[in-house]
């Protein structure tokens, strides 16, 4: 499958998303995400865990204010996907060597000519579906 051209701000966006927010830089974290934008994480055990963005930002600063070391920027855009306003990302990442990695679902807008984060899914990585969502049919 051919991936469309990704709109360079888009693009940029993502590239933000992941270093800027890897180096706990929390006023450039405040330009990247939108005033309601919210987090999803999905658990093993199927719960999502719902995290406000103050709540969020607020992990961030913490682990920055005690120090803790920056982490990874390893990722890789898997799939933009644009929609007018609207845009959807698909990334493989991974914030450290002692974190597993995840697929992170970028959700974003675009606000006063502005592209903007609205929300992030983090599920777990491994598996993947190979593009067969449905299950196998049993009829003939």
């Amino acid at each position: 499958m051919t991936q469309p051209p990704v709109e360079p701000a888009i693009a940029a966006l993502i590239h933000d998303v992941v270093h800027v927010g890897s180096a706990y830089d929390i006023e450039g974290m405040e330009r990247l995400y939108t005033p309601d934008q919210i987090f999803l994480v999905l658990g093993s055990d199927g719960e999502v865990t719902r995290i406000l963005r103050d709540d969020s930002i607020a992990e961030f600063r913490s682990r920055r204010d005690a120090g803790e070391a920056t982490l990874s920027t390893e990722h890789r855009v898997l799939h933009v996907e644009q929609q007018g306003d609207h845009a959807t990302a698909i990334l493989y990442r991974r914030m450290s060597s002692d974190a597993p990695p995840a697929m992170y679902e970028l959700r974003m807008r675009k606000d006063s000519g502005t592209w903007m984060v609205a929300g992030e899914t983090v599920t777990p990585w491994p598996g993947g579906i190979d593009g067969a969502f449905l299950p196998p049919r049993k009829g003939a």
